[in-house]
């Protein structure tokens, strides 16, 4: 199989961040790709959860400091803490964890301040922990990289617009102005996106990508679904552990997309969201009264380049479409890594589309 589309000149650190895990992969140029340093661990917002569940446990304040994060598992265990009867502060920039709306995080009873009470337990919140994957990695004699890429799910933050509109606005842009993939990638995060931004703030430098568009080119590492993409086009399909990234793709572009939760997902729900994808029939305003989904998206002349009748699936809850008879990727032989191996393309597409633009 050609994997010279995978290839880059330096070595990465990528790491794509999901609710249940964070996949890490350690790339160095001029060796297989599947002799890379991986780990499959807990993500920061499970890690943080426990952290919370310990300061409750032992019945201290809590205060979160660090920086804005996905929420999530971490979220709710400070919900719990609070219905504990316990005090929660938070730092302001941490604050944004729970809201993007400083006073609806004060309605929930939590002080926003820039130091710890006298005896809270103290939490810090970042959705990387580079020191600690730095002392794993480490204790094999690997050092850690100096190029970072990170994949993260952000909603994203505007004033007077709810997370969903601004994820869709989101979404819609990716298959806007051509659909190209290479333009999946940044280095400069794209207005409103605040995860990527509190990355991109404490790792200046680093390359960032949506999980749903790392998954979209992490399955060209494996060569059949990449020979389907290339043909016809696919429907790439991610199921992760709290969101479903489907998307029409074909060659270097995407044609249409939607995103849906997780949980409740179905073959029979799966398959009908697939099949309207495909016929373009997806409105984005009833996909998300509907459906309960994010938004859908298509490219005004999807229509042309289709039919789009082959499905790839990944994701770890890939086993929710089984039933349907789709094809599974393994990238490189590691599905749990496909999002990582996309990654390391996005590194190579944004730095060949920056040489050609220069």
């Amino acid at each position: 199989m050609s994997e010279h589309v995978f290839t880059v000149d330096r070595p990465i650190l990528a790491i794509d961040i999901g609710a249940g895990t964070q996949d890490i992969l350690v790339y160095a140029p001029g060796r297989p790709i599947e002799n890379s340093e991986k780990l499959i661990m807990p993500s920061q917002t499970q890690v943080i959860a426990r952290q919370v569940e310990q300061v409750t446990k032992v019945g201290r304040p809590l205060h979160l400091a660090g920086r804005l994060m996905g929420g999530g598992a971490s979220s709710e265990a400070v919900e719990r803490h609070l219905a504990a009867g316990m005090r929660v502060s938070a730092h302001p920039d941490a604050a944004g964890t729970i809201h993007n709306r400083p006073e609806r995080v004060a309605a929930l009873g939590i002080e926003i301040r820039e130091d710890p009470p006298n005896g809270a337990g103290i939490v810090e919140l970042a959705d990387i922990d580079l020191d600690r994957v730095g002392r794993a990695l480490a204790q094999f004699g690997v050092s850690l990289p100096d190029t970072l890429a990170v994949a993260v799910q952000d909603h994203g933050f505007r004033p007077g617009s709810g997370n969903n509109e601004v994820r869709f606005e989101y979404l819609q842009s990716l298959v806007d102005a051509g659909g190209l993939l290479s333009r999946m990638v940044f280095r400069q995060p794209p207005a409103g996106m605040t995860r990527m931004e509190a990355i991109a703030q404490a790792y200046p430098g680093v390359y960032l990508m949506d999980t749903g568009a790392a998954a979209v080119l992490g399955v060209r590492g494996d060569p059949i679904a990449r020979d389907m993409i290339d043909a016809g086009g696919a429907v790439v399909v991610n199921v992760g552990n709290m969101h479903t990234f489907a998307a029409l793709v074909k060659g270097d572009r995407l044609y249409g997309l939607f995103e849906h939760h997780s949980h409740g997902m179905t073959a029979e729900l799966l398959d009908r969201l697939v099949s309207r994808l495909r016929r373009g029939s997806l409105d984005p305003e009833s996909f998300r009264s509907s459906f309960d989904g994010h938004g859908a998206a298509y490219s005004p002349d999807y229509h042309r380049d289709g039919p789009f009748d082959r499905v790839i699936i990944t994701g770890p809850n890939r086993n929710i479409a089984r039933p349907l008879g789709w094809y599974e990727a393994a990238p490189f032989g590691d599905m749990m890594l496909t999002g990582s191996f996309g990654l390391i393309d996005g590194v190579r597409r944004f730095d060949a589309l920056a040489n050609t633009t220069r």
